[in-house]
């Protein structure tokens, strides 16, 4: 099992690091780091695929897990690159950064496109026990895992959906999304997004060593509370939308979709 998971880490490792590197090559002239963003979500589509190609585990199981992981990386992946990068400016919290971290940016810039993939490497876990799973048969965790990564994946293009159709109205300029899922969690697209990982962890308790994964929704709740997901979106919204964005704070839930307060 180990020479196994250390091959198939070695090889979804230098994919994974090489998009990275051609993205950042990419961003250099677009002077738009959010395309990171879509490489970390293609990233695992990409890392989720090679371990089933490779993993050697019960076919069935290897391709329901790759489908997951595709469906869920390119989806988010082709949307960020749609409403971020293509035609858009940077976004404020990487023009942030850029003010942040001064000088020598491209080396600092790659640096963070490689910790992302080492990210990348690390939210794969799994992906990667799932496809060496040789049981041929299909558990209650994964048909668990599966029902739930449904109900995530769309709650989270709903949510998606909803705040780019307020987006592209011009008269919502300057405004608060309030509609839709929107009107009950500041960030569902988050709460969704939490909820993938969530079932990628249930799914793979089937596999041996299955209970390791329990890591990854619990360092994505992290990330998404601390790190990069709701400090970094609500302080950029406080700077663009103000005393609108401050009473959306509140009377909404910041995470979990619940009723407003009056």
């Amino acid at each position: 099992m180990i020479p196994l998971v250390v091959h198939a880490l070695t090889i979804g490792t230098f994919f994974v690091c090489g998009l990275m590197l051609v993205l950042w090559l990419i961003h250099l002239p677009l002077r738009n780091a959010a395309i990171v963003d879509a490489g970390w979500a293609g990233g695992l589509a990409l890392l989720g695929v090679i371990y089933a190609v490779i993993g050697g585990g019960y076919p069935a199981r290897a391709l329901l897990i790759a489908a997951m992981a595709a469906l869920w990386g390119l989806r988010l992946a082709i949307y960020l690159l749609l409403t971020r990068v293509i035609g858009h400016a940077e976004e404020g919290r990487y023009v942030q950064l850029r003010r942040e971290w001064g000088g020598n940016l491209p080396l600092k810039f790659l640096l963070f496109f490689q910790f992302q993939a080492l990210l990348c490497i690390l939210f794969s876990a799994p992906f990667l026990l799932a496809a060496i799973n040789q049981q041929p048969q299909l558990s209650a965790f994964e048909y668990a895992g599966s029902a739930l990564w449904l109900v995530a994946w769309i709650g989270e293009l709903v949510a998606d959906l909803q705040l780019q159709s307020f987006k592209s109205n011009r008269a919502h300029r300057g405004a608060t999304c309030r509609v839709g899922l929107w009107r009950y969690s500041r960030h569902p697209n988050y709460f969704f997004e939490w909820l993938i990982w969530v079932a990628f962890a249930l799914f793979a308790m089937g596999s041996p060593y299955g209970y390791l994964t329990v890591f990854a929704p619990m360092l994505m709740l992290f990330l998404l509370f601390r790190v990069t997901g709701i400090p970094a979106t609500e302080a950029q919204a406080l700077r663009s939308k103000g005393a609108d964005y401050q009473e959306y704070q509140r009377t909404t839930s910041a995470f979990v979709p619940w009723f407003p307060r009056s």
